[in-house]
């Protein structure tokens, strides 16, 4: 696969290598990024570091997972260490306001916005992440343990707790009856 060897080439200090890396993993980072943060630009900007880190870094890619997983890795440390940077100094209106943007921007696009995709902007930081990583990118309980630094208990209890949370906005259990 060409990937194995422009990673290869990229630790050599290879800057196309770096190109054709970021070419490559930029869009999906960015929307596994909007999905955690629920603002387009934080995720931009955030995508934008996890490729310097990545460049900084890439010394340290072993092989043992895929690039992507990695990427994915250094994205949600980087959104962690902001977060606590910023310590729970959230401004409900803002994010509304964030949301409501993101939901027309991506309406105006013709690009999915859904009840449960609002329902999971809704949820908190630490609930909303795990919940992702496990159903819409299929991580197991260990792999986002090792990616949050959280033992994989506590990302299960998260995701469960979150999961209940929204069918309980979005009625679902009411609707199935």
């Amino acid at each position: 696969m060409e990937e194995k060897k422009w990673i290869k080439q990229a630790k050599k200090g290879n800057h196309e290598a770096f190109a054709l890396l970021f070419r490559e993993h930029y869009p999906f980072l960015v929307k596994y990024l909007i999905k955690v943060t629920m603002n387009r630009d934080l995720a931009e900007e955030l995508a934008q570091d996890t490729m310097a880190k990545c460049v900084e870094k890439i010394h340290q890619y072993n092989g043992k997972s895929k690039f992507s997983s990695w990427l994915i890795t250094i994205a949600t440390n980087r959104y962690i260490d902001l977060q606590r940077k910023s310590k729970r100094e959230k401004d409900w209106q803002r994010e509304e306001m964030n949301g409501r943007k993101l939901k027309w921007e991506m309406e105006s696009r013709n690009e999915e916005w859904n009840d449960a995709l609002a329902a999971l902007g809704r949820l908190s930081d630490e609930v909303r992440l795990p919940i992702i990583l496990k159903h819409y990118y299929g991580y197991s309980y260990e792999e986002i343990g090792q990616m949050t630094d959280l033992p994989p208990g506590t990302v299960k209890s998260r995701v469960h707790h979150g999961i209940t949370r929204m069918r309980k906005e979005l009625k679902i259990d009411e609707q199935q009856t």
